[in-house]
């Protein structure tokens, strides 16, 4: 049967949003301007160039090794070898993404619970869509698609049109004079940059899909480009809405300052239109999360660097072991965040410092590509040299360092991140040893992961008795 490409540079966008714009993404940028006013937005445009030269870092390694269904795994086990590779995807991807997705879980059932007040839990919210999500997942990369577009562009224009309310004082609400600026200094910007980074993280949920998006070496790059830039925008204006309508102090004390914005704004209307963005951002993003999430756990398992059941696809060509898996660690996350504020915060500030770790191999990759093999040819290429690959890696380990003012909530994620990943080196050195059979820290030749997509791979090397 021909195997068709669905997806265009609008499904490119949509996806790149799709995970980027969350609830929790609401939370920081109400937290963030609360802080320090509308120079936050400086500080949101410091990480949104950031994480462009991040993605097009992504986009370069795809070009090198097109259609990849476990994308930055696949570039890593090239680039570095298995181990860094286990350790880097599992904990800093796999593990970052399930847990970040389900303090979205627990945002979203929270809002609707605070919402509707009915006699049930705030986790049946969770339960009910998660299983609707987890439907139209197992259809195919089709159905994934139209779902992703008409809920990021619906939640897209919502922002917008509420935060252009908000920016031209048209709301319904009182006006509050407050000064727009709270603190100009240079360097309490940059501090913020590390709250600012959370608005921005995860366009690159495109590239495991790449394989089904038409003229790939145009649009998977444009569209994440084009999606960062159209977040900054519309977060801004949010921004200059807040300044209008919501006191700076109640914006940053506050755990849901998107509903408090929604309120002040436009009464009980802008309470719920606030609630409705919020359930779009939860579904694109949990959309997003199992669709890509399945394809690299998919994409490993095809390297045998996670059980082989990863890899079994249903009729619709969709890994459907890893699409259940993911909704139910969701689930599990979901249920132990559920209505903590203080939880929340933790481990939405967790999650970011496991997904800059993964951004940071991303750029050492590229920069090990580059020197091992310049003259490879590339439909994409990051402009001026080893440049902005290394702005890319001490820009993001400067947000690592400063992830949090709080000196003991810093320490606390510093130290949950270390003892996380240790525990993983410790795994993964004993997978790869005995499960993979293939030296621990040695790469694996480019032609030998771009090999691993097909079939035949594992079945030669089942017969040889390499994997058991």
């Amino acid at each position: 049967m021909k195997e068709e490409k669905k997806l265009g540079l609008r499904n490119v966008i949509s996806v790149s949003v799709g995970l980027v714009i969350a609830t929790s993404c609401l939370v920081s940028l109400g937290q963030g301007a609360g802080t320090i006013g509308v120079t936050f937005i400086y500080a949101m445009i410091i990480a949104c160039v950031l994480n462009m030269i991040t993605m097009a870092t992504m986009a370069e390694l795809n070009a090198l090794m097109p259609n990849t269904t476990g994308g930055l795994a696949q570039y890593t086990l090239a680039g570095l070898g298995p181990f860094p590779t286990l350790i880097s995807m599992v904990g800093g991807y796999l593990l970052c993404n399930v847990l970040s997705t389900g303090v979205e879980a627990s945002i979203f059932a929270y809002a609707i619970g605070d919402l509707l007040h009915l006699p049930i839990p705030n986790f049946t919210y969770t339960l009910i869509m998660s299983l609707l999500l987890l439907v139209t997942n197992l259809k195919g990369v089709d159905v994934f698609a139209k779902i992703q577009d008409l809920v990021a562009y619906l939640m897209i224009g919502s922002m917008l049109v509420l935060g252009i309310i908000g920016a031209l004082g048209m709301g319904t609400g009182q006006i509050v004079d407050q000064p727009a600026v709270m603190s100009s200094d240079f360097g309490t910007i940059i501090s913020m940059t590390a709250v600012a980074f959370w608005l921005f993280i995860g366009a690159e949920y495109v590239i495991p899909i790449s394989k089904d998006v038409k003229n790939a070496k145009r649009n998977v790059p444009l569209g994440m480009f084009l999606g960062l830039a159209l977040i900054c925008v519309v977060q801004a204006v949010l921004v200059l809405g807040f300044k209008n309508y919501t006191p700076w102090a109640d914006l940053a004390d506050s755990a849901a300052p998107h509903l408090l914005y929604g309120m002040n704004l436009l009464g009980m209307p802008g309470k719920i239109w606030m609630c409705l963005v919020a359930a779009l951002a939860f579904i694109s993003t949990q959309n997003s999360t199992i669709n890509g999430l399945a394809s690299i756990c998919q994409g490993m398992s095809k390297m045998n660097m996670m059980p082989r059941f990863f890899a079994k696809t249903n009729k619709n060509d969709v890994p459907f072991i890893g699409v259940w898996i993911i909704t139910v660690a969701i689930l599990v996350f979901a249920f132990a965040s559920a209505d903590s504020s203080d939880t929340i915060s933790f481990l939405i500030l967790v999650g970011s410092t496991f997904w800059m770790i993964s951004y940071i191999i991303a750029h050492i990759d590229l920069l090990v590509f580059r020197h091992r093999l310049p003259k490879a040819p590339r439909s994409f290429k990051v402009p001026g040299g080893v440049i902005l690959p290394v702005i890319g890696i001490l820009g993001t380990a400067f947000m690592i360092l400063n992830i949090s003012t709080d000196p003991a909530e810093k320490y606390a994620i510093w130290g949950f991140t270390g003892i996380t990943f240790l525990i993983l080196g410790v795994y993964a050195f004993f997978w790869i040893k005995y499960k993979m059979r293939i030296p621990v820290f040695k790469h694996v030749p480019m032609q030998k992961v771009l090999a691993m997509e097909n079939d035949l791979f594992y079945i030669i090397r089942k017969r040889r008795g390499i994997w058991r």
